[in-house]
């Protein structure tokens, strides 16, 4: 239910948004028209892009969806002790070095 709402918002944030550019478009372009120099914006154009913004922020909050324990303590409650101690361990490229170029290499 929190992920719909989520998305409604956030679409009827982004419309908005929009219609606050568009708005803005058309006021300087009216302006300029007229030969007045521009000067700040309306305030209903400003009030509707803070709006939009208000209403988008909420509604990304409720279209995530929930947070994962990504620490070590989370990824092992999910596996057994088995998995846990097959994985593979920290790899030893002087071992290869080695092996491949003899002693001349040193790292």
């Amino acid at each position: 239910m929190s992920s719909s709402l989520g998305k409604l918002l956030a679409t009827v944030a982004v419309v908005a948004l929009f219609h606050a550019a568009f708005s803005t478009y058309e006021y300087l372009s009216t302006l300029k028209a007229l030969g007045r120099p521009a000067g700040a914006l309306p305030t209903s154009i400003v009030i509707e892009a803070f709006v939009a913004l208000g209403l988008f922020l909420p509604a990304v909050a409720l279209a995530t969806p929930a947070l994962e324990d990504v620490t070590y303590r989370g990824e092992l409650a999910k596996r057994s002790p088995d998995d846990a101690d097959a994985r593979m361990g920290f790899a030893r490229l002087s071992a290869r070095g080695r092996a491949l170029f003899g002693d001349s290499v040193s790292l």
